[in-house]
């Protein structure tokens, strides 16, 4: 019995080159204003039309600042690259959301939330965090500029298949560890490179229960673990989350469509390349201590010593400088000086409704700059109808405007060099988020902890 990766891929399949590469067809074409500019160059200068434009979609995210969006964007570059995806996007006759419109925000988080992104198709964009998709039940994955072009002429793309593998998480998830946490244990599991050449189907008990929010924060981290991309099975969870958005089936659509997603999962005897179990009783809130995603402790932990780590860890003195840790230090009662809520990862309704449970009746600490920043303007509309924004603000918070913001450094949203942000986004490398920069990633529970203590607290003490 294949698996649900195969099918999904097969069903795709156009052609296979012998010994070589397979042409894939592709469903969902997603382009931002970075690593699209040259892909529409290169359509122009071969005199090419996009071969099936209603299954493109354009959204400038990586350059947008999160306050002021309705004035002239100040930084010249960024504002070149927006001012080019509407042009680009005109030119070419594609959908684009364009910046400070309702539809605008964190393109793998307007997708799924717009009915954009269903179970079943291939999704690709000039992003690494594509793998985000995948929890809708699709093949979803990142692209390069040049292979964004070949999409945008054909509709298909050349891929080696990526072998199979499966995680199986059991059991339930304590008090205070989110999806984000289960990521993080299994990036530290598995290294930064521990799932390379495979496509990673998460399943088991906590999968099943977790939100959408949640898997789609789970599949957004697959890439992190050196995967080509991580998808989770449709099923009840996925088509309520699916009914009634925008873009849909409906009606005898809807019927047919649901019908046929349901037959989305592997069979019972289907044979994958690796499988992997993990128990939920494992996981706590967790931290990152280094400078990649994989160098995290749950938050009670220590640090490793040297001598506890396998040969692969390499850089692991240079990251504790970098970050100015030590070996065999705990990070509880660490100040820190920014927290960053936001990014693909932590950006959707979930997210909010989380730090403002931890915040509520507190105050920020005054050592503290917060950037709460949605995943879109639709995101930013629940914050204020469910009055999330009153807590908030209550406690000293500002929500701000939509936009990748701090989870990278290429607008406004820079952490100055040397100072420690505790951030809901995907990468603490060197300098991601600003020159300098010192990034412990963590989930949105531990940035609000970390938030009103001003130190690094574990969020089970104020939950």
């Amino acid at each position: 019995m294949n698996t649900l990766f195969d099918k999904i891929w097969d069903a795709h399949v156009v052609q296979t080159v012998d010994d070589g590469p397979t042409q894939l067809y592709i469903d969902r074409l997603y382009c931002h204003e970075v690593t699209s500019p040259q892909a529409f160059e290169g359509m122009r200068a071969r005199g090419l039309r996009c071969f099936r434009p209603e299954q493109i979609v354009c959204m400038p995210d990586h350059n947008t600042p999160t306050h002021d969006q309705d004035k002239p964007i100040e930084d010249p570059v960024s504002k070149a690259q927006v001012d080019m995806l509407v042009q680009n996007a005109a030119d070419f006759g594609l959908k684009h959301f364009g910046m400070y419109s309702k539809d605008n925000g964190i393109i793998h988080v307007v997708g799924p939330e717009k009915g954009l992104s269903l179970p079943g198709m291939t999704i690709v964009c000039g992003d690494s965090h594509t793998s985000t998709h995948g929890a809708m039940g699709a093949v979803a994955f990142g692209i390069g500029t040049s292979e964004v072009e070949m999409v945008m002429a054909s509709q298909c793309i050349l891929q080696q298949k990526p072998k199979s593998m499966r995680i199986t998480i059991n059991g339930t998830l304590g008090k205070g560890v989110t999806a984000k946490d289960v990521a993080l244990y299994l990036m530290a599991k598995l290294t930064t490179s521990g799932a390379t050449g495979y496509f990673v189907e998460y399943a088991g008990e906590v999968v099943k229960a977790l939100s959408m929010e949640g898997r789609l924060t789970l599949c957004n981290l697959s890439i992190e673990m050196g995967a080509r991309g991580g998808f989770i099975a449709p099923d009840e969870v996925t088509f309520d989350y699916v009914k009634g958005k925008e873009y849909a089936p409906k009606g005898e659509e809807w019927e047919g469509a649901v019908a046929y997603w349901k037959t989305l999962k592997s069979g019972d005897d289907a044979v994958f390349d690796k499988e992997l179990t993990f128990d939920a009783k494992d996981i706590e809130p967790r931290i990152t201590y280094g400078t990649n995603p994989g160098m995290g402790i749950g938050i009670t932990e220590t640090i490793p010593l040297t001598s506890d780590l396998s040969p692969l860890t390499a850089g692991f003195e240079k990251a504790l400088q970098y970050m100015g840790f030590k070996a065999g230090e705990c990070l509880l009662g660490k100040p820190i000086d920014y927290v960053f809520l936001g990014a693909c990862t932590n950006g959707r309704i979930e997210d909010f409704r989380a730090f403002a449970s931890i915040v509520k009746g507190r105050k920020k600490a005054d050592n503290v700059v917060a950037w709460l920043v949605p995943g879109s303007w639709a995101v930013r509309q629940q914050i204020e109808d469910e009055g999330l924004d009153k807590v908030l603000k209550a406690s000293g918070f500002e929500i701000r405007q939509p936009g990748c913001s701090a989870c990278l450094a290429m607008n406004d949203d820079k952490v100055p060099a040397g100072k420690y942000a505790v951030s809901t986004s995907n990468r603490n490398f060197e300098g991601r988020q600003g020159p300098g920069s010192r990034t412990i990633l963590a989930s949105p529970l531990v940035a609000a902890a970390a938030a009103v203590t001003g130190v690094i607290t574990d969020p089970r003490e104020l939950l």
